[in-house]
């Protein structure tokens, strides 16, 4: 499962001085502070009342305990559309676990239950809504072959609907547009299983530890393509018009991971070493699919080396779907992605999806081959597939790729830790399962495993991580056996690694301070521990890699061991291999850390750090640093042509731009590798003297293939009101970049010509949800330039989408949010005379209306209640 609501680059703050010796924080995500001088006031401690002890159990959520083993599970499907029913049949295989039983449960929720057959005999059963109850005539053992037939109609739409910040509804399975009453989206069904949510669709256990291989017969109009797990192993036309296509899986998995997907799809097939590769795309894509899930051959290749174990499934399938509950799925051979994944080739450029087409492939050693026993170990499964898209950006892109994107891993994490509070990886005391899609199962368990790979080395990991998923492959782990096979690999004993990691809470804070003492010809380096032991461990045994510099930038390194609260690491050249004492000293010089570190740095040091060839970390944050400087600037111009796009991005950033920069500026317009660096150089042009490109602005929208350089170009020409911008707007409305987007409803807005509500409407209509937020408030902005007609015109178009049964929650409210904006701005309007307060008064009602409407017709209850306000 990848969320987008947890992958996003925060901010980093720094605090910068010239000159001196600041304490400065090496990464943490920017906030506001507020400071408060109490001077003159006597603060005392409250005396706190001796609260009674506690003697209850903590909340320990344990794995579920399994009565029967599921064995096999064969579906037939069909759906009624009209309804939004799935109407099924279930025949599931099992045993007893190990104690003889004469009764067994299977969730299903929502069901109406048609019959109920034990070994081809009607059987008595109970039925909650939630699960049934079947009673058999004779006892089940462990080597009893027992088989249950449901006939069912499931519902997914009945019943209470939840949902959480990671996966935003658990109805399991999804009929998006299905009577076509939206012109703008394909008619599809679709499932999300994860956490408990197929036996929404189909009755089976639903938690994690239980495994079983697979049978789907599902039969729809020909006119669709479907997928699911496994093989497809026939594909039939009936007389009706419909199909009914035949899928098998004979490895086992757990029942989050069954899946469908339905839908009028390209399907573009593809092949790798003998097993199927397909891409499901909507028709439009189907040039650009392959470079939409771009490298994914190349990932199989790399992931089944690296880990010495070859990709274990029969296929590996990857569909778009809209309207998507989460960011992706990593369902057995069958994932699914969110539509935000889909994009043509210009939108491609430098904005790639390898990050989560490589997550949710290592999800298939890692999630699907050896599954996560219970939530409570999720990040078993999440941890691992976080840290694989460091892997993979330090295989294919380098470095300093890879080390930029675990500091937006480690930076979201504190951000999270900060707000949210913390918990420890594995986390048995959750007080809901959604909880545990968080920041901690996710980056903290990527950044623990990069740890755990300095500690042991690249070999040993790789060797411990292999053996891991061979002694465990297909069945459900904890993190024990984890570290086992890392100690059975290494020979060292890991419970203080796993123990400080995976069953404590919280990270280091260290406050850190460097002493080159010519005198003793030493080097001091003082650290403190200075998190707050309420929320963290008091002390952390930590290895980090001392590196130093000498004058020549020659670099030589150390591993330490900190595991002290106050501790003095000292070193003398020859500890470093070093004949002379260093310029320059980092405690933690690989970044490897899981820390938060706080350093004492001059500007001389920064000017040293962005010379020197340091980690990614300390030369962005040296960049950053030096922008104030005035001596740094040729140092930062050097950065210009720095291999590393971010690097060069930065040191446009500090520099100090002026009118002799600006042929090096139209060069690297014209010439820079990354789109990033174009559009940044082009924006530092529009500040210099905006006016004076305008040529190399149409220039670039004439010839530019990335979006965010063109989005840039059009900002300068509505910067300098280029007589021709509403034309080249017009032109390109249509464009599906939501950045050039933008720039056009700046345009737009910008003219305050009440036309272009058509626009907007066709924006919100096809805007992907990941990126209406933004066109919404701009649409917000647009509506006080709107006459009455075009508002009472815009708010009937727009109240499809808040009617639409099979839209978004999210979406609908965003929307309807906007038709009582439009009331509001028609009561606004000023009513100069008894015509115009009528006609105004008319429209006015009309859109009042339209709301009753909408809210007389929403049959979810959290999202009516939200609609009370209007």
């Amino acid at each position: 499962m990848f969320l987008r609501a947890i992958l996003f680059i925060s901010t980093i703050s720094v605090l910068l001085m010239s000159c001196g010796g600041t304490k400065d924080l090496v990464y943490t995500p920017t906030e506001d502070y507020e400071e408060r001088i109490l001077d003159t006031m006597q603060v005392v401690a409250p005396v706190k009342e001796e609260e009674p002890e506690d003697f209850t159990l903590p909340v320990y959520n344990a794995s579920h305990t399994r009565t029967i083993d599921i064995v096999h599970t064969k579906l037939d499907l069909a759906f009624d559309w009209a309804k939004q029913h799935v109407i099924g049949k279930a025949d599931i295989e099992f045993t007893a676990m190990f104690y003889p039983i004469t009764e067994f449960e299977l969730d299903a929720q929502n069901f109406d239950i048609l019959s109920v057959d034990l070994n081809g005999k009607t059987a008595k059963y109970k039925y909650d809504g939630q699960t049934i109850k079947v009673y058999s005539p004779v006892n089940i053992t462990r080597r009893t072959q027992m088989m249950v037939s449901i006939d069912y109609i499931a519902k997914p739409n009945d019943g209470p609907v939840g949902g959480s910040a990671a996966i935003t509804s658990d109805k399991g399975l999804f009929f998006i547009n299905p009577l076509k009453t939206d012109p703008n989206k394909p008619q599809q069904i679709w499932t999300q299983g994860e956490t408990e949510n197929n036996s929404r669709w189909f009755p089976t256990v639903d938690k994690p530890n239980e495994r079983c291989t697979q049978e789907i017969y599902v039969t729809v109009e020909d006119r669709f393509k479907t997928l699911s797990n496994g093989t497809m192993i026939s594909s039939t036309k009936n007389a009706d018009g419909t199909r009914t296509d035949y899928w098998k899986q004979d490895q086992p998995h757990a029942p989050y991971l069954f899946m469908l997907a339905i839908g009028e799809y390209a399907v573009v097939n593809d092949s790798w070493n003998g097993k199927p590769v397909d891409y499901y795309v909507e028709p439009a894509f189907k040039e650009d699919a392959t470079e939409i899930f771009n490298h994914t051959k190349e990932m199989l290749d790399f992931f089944s080396e690296k880990l010495d174990y070859p990709y274990p499934w029969d296929k590996y399938s990857q569909v778009v779907c809209r309207d998507y509950v989460s960011g992706a799925m990593e369902n057995t051979t069958a994932v699914i992605f969110g539509e935000f994944v889909q994009k043509d080739h210009r939108e491609l450029i430098d904005n790639g999806n390898d990050l989560i087409v490589a997550h949710e492939l290592f999800h298939h050693w890692f999630g699907d081959l050896v599954t996560c026993e219970s939530w409570a170990n999720l990040t078993m499964n999440e941890g691992f597939a976080n840290y694989s898209e460091y892997m993979w950006f330090q295989h294919k892109y380098g470095q300093m790729r890879a080390d930029m994107h675990r500091r937006n891993e480690l930076n979201s994490y504190v951000s999270s830790f900060e707000n949210q509070g913390g918990h420890p990886l594995i986390h048995y005391g959750y007080e809901d399962k959604e909880d545990m899609f968080d920041a901690h199962s996710y980056n903290k368990g990527g950044l623990v495993l990069h740890m755990l790979r300095d500690y042991v080395g690249d070999e040993a990991f790789f060797a411990s991580l292999s053996k891991y998923l061979k002694d465990n492959e297909y069945t459900e782990v904890e993190a024990d056996e984890l570290r086992l096979a890392f100690e059975d690999i290494t020979g060292q004993d890991l419970n203080w690694f796993f123990d400080q990691w995976y069953f404590s809470a919280g990270h280091t804070q260290l406050s850190v301070a460097y002493d080159i003492d010519d005198e003793n010809n030493l080097i001091n380096i003082d650290v403190s521990q200075i998190q707050n032991t309420e929320e963290h461990l008091p002390v952390y045994i930590l290895n980090p890699t001392v590196q130093a510099w000498d004058a020549a930038g020659n670099k030589y390194e150390t591993p330490v061991v900190l595991n002290q609260r106050e501790q003095t690491i000292t070193l003398s050249p020859s500890d470093l291999g070093m004949s002379e004492l260093p310029v320059l000293v980092i405690l933690d010089g690989k970044d490897i850390l899981l820390a938060e570190i706080f350093e004492d740095r001059s500007s001389e040091d920064y000017l040293l750090i962005a010379q020197f060839e340091t980690a990614y970390v300390y030369k962005l944050q040296a960049l950053k640093a030096l922008k104030a400087n005035s001596s740094a600037q040729n140092l930062l111009k050097e950065h210009l042509s720095h291999d590393f796009y971010n690097l060069r991005y930065q040191a446009l950033q500090s520099m100090d731009i002026d009118q002799s920069m600006s042929s090096d500026l139209v060069d690297m317009v014209k010439a820079d590798k990354h789109s990033k660096v174009r559009a940044t150089a082009l924006k530092k042009l529009a500040k210099l003297d905006a006016s004076s490109y305008i040529g190399l602005a149409k220039q670039v929208i004439a010839k530019e293939q990335a979006y965010p350089v063109v989005a840039e170009a059009l900002s300068l020409l509505n910067k300098v009101n280029d007589p021709e911008i509403i034309k080249t707007a017009e032109a390109m409305q249509n464009v599906r970049s939501s950045s050039v987007s933008s720039q056009v409803a700046d345009i737009f807005i910008k003219s305050k010509d009440p036309k272009y509500n058509t626009f907007f409407v066709d924006k919100i209509k096809t805007t992907s949800i990941y990126e209406l937020f933004p066109m919404m408030n701009k649409f917000s902005r647009y509506i006080e330039y709107m006459g009455p007609k075009e508002l009472l015109s815009t708010a009937q178009q727009l109240s499809s989408i808040s009617m639409d049964t099979g839209e978004i929650s999210y979406k609908k409210y965003m929307v309807t949010n906007a038709i009582s904006n439009i009331k509001k701005r028609l009561d606004g309007i000023p009513r100069e005379s008894e015509d115009t307060k009528a006609t105004l008064n008319g429209y006015s009602s009309k859109v009042k209306q339209i709301l009753e409407k909408i809210i007389a017709n929403e049959t979810d209850e959290q999202l009516k209640a939200r609609y009370s306000g209007f």
